[in-house]
C-alpha cells in the first residue's frame, strides 16, 4: 500500500494519516496508491513496508483454487505477518499504547466460500464522486466499473474505485454489510484488487480489512458509498477487536 492510495491515510489517501494512503490494506499504501487511508505527515516509510505486503497478500489475480487446507494455511500466514508488520511500526498504523487491545488483530474464521469469482463490467466514462471520510473532508474519487459475483447464492455487485489523478491500475472496493456496527467497524471495510486484462477477478473477503482510522483517528479514510452498501452479513475477514462473535484469533 501506499501513502497515496490510502484510503485509511492520514490527510491523503483512502486512509491516510492526514498524509495519502491509498492501498490494499487500511492505508498502507503510498501516496496516490488505491487504499483510501491517509495520514498527516510522517512516518511513511513504514506505512509503505505495510502497504506493500498488504498489496502482495491481497492475492486478487483469478488462479486455479488450491487445496482448501493450503489456501487457509496461506491466510493464516499472511494475518501473522501483517501483525507483526503493525508492531513494529510504531505508531503507524495503531498508536503504540493501543497496539495490546488491538493486537493481534481479530478476524471471522477462514472459509473458502467466500473467495467468489467476479466478473467487472467497465465504465462507459469514469464517473467523478465525492467520497466522505472519517475526518470530516471529501476525497475526490472515480468509479472505473463494477464487480459483479453471486455469494452464498446471491447475486451482488460492488463498485469499483480509484481515486481522481490516479492510474486505474489498482481497484478500491470499499463496502459495509449488515455486520457492520456489530460485529464489523460500522464505516465499513476495504479490498483492493490488481486490475486484470481480462475482467475477471476473485474477491476474496477473507482478505477483507478495516481502514486505518479504526486503529488510529489521525487517519482520514474515505466511508463506502451507499451503493456499496451489501444486503447480507459478509463474515469473513477483519471484525472488531472486541466482540462476542466467535473469532479465528488471528
Amino acid at each position: 500500500m501506499s501513502n497515496g492510495p490510502g484510503f485509511g491515510t492520514r490527510d491523503s489517501g483512502f486512509g491516510r494519516p492526514t498524509t495519502s494512503v491509498i492501498g490494499g490494506a487500511p492505508g498502507l499504501k503510498p501516496r496516490g496508491s488505491t487504499c483510501g487511508c491517509s495520514r498527516r505527515e510522517g512516518g511513511l516509510a513504514a506505512v509503505l513496508v505495510v502497504a506493500t505486503f498488504i498489496a502482495a497478500c491481497s492475492g486478487t489475480k483469478p488462479a486455479e483454487p488450491p487445496a482448501a487446507s493450503d489456501y487457509v494455511s496461506v491466510v493464516h500466514a499472511e494475518r501473522l505477518r501483517k501483525d507483526e508488520a503493525f508492531r513494529r511500526q510504531v505508531d503507524e498504523p495503531i498508536p503504540q499504547a493501543s497496539q495490546q487491545y488491538f493486537l493481534p488483530l481479530k478476524y471471522f474464521p477462514i472459509d473458502p466460500a467466500y473467495a467468489v469469482t467476479a466478473s467487472f463490467t467497465p465504465a462507459v466514462a469514469r464517473t467523478p464522486l465525492q467520497m466522505p471520510t472519517s475526518t470530516g473532508k471529501l476525497r475526490d474519487m472515480e468509479q472505473v466499473g463494477t464487480l459483479s459475483f453471486t455469494l452464498k447464492g446471491q447475486l451482488l455487485s460492488l463498485g469499483a474505485f480509484v481515486e481522481t489523478g490516479t492510474p486505474p491500475d489498482r481497484l478500491f472496493v470499499p463496502f459495509t454489510d449488515l455486520t457492520s456496527g456489530a460485529e464489523t467497524y460500522a464505516a465499513g471495510r476495504y479490498l483492493e484488487l490488481d486490475r486484470t486484462p481480462s475482467g475477471i477477478y476473485t474477491i476474496d473477503f477473507n482478505r477483507a480489512f478495516h481502514p486505518y482510522c479504526y486503529y488510529n483517528e489521525t487517519y482520514d479514510c474515505p466511508y463506502p458509498p451507499p451503493s456499496n452498501r451489501l444486503p447480507v452479513p459478509v463474515r469473513a475477514g477483519e471484525k472488531l477487536a472486541q466482540s462476542n462473535i466467535p473469532s479465528a484469533g488471528r
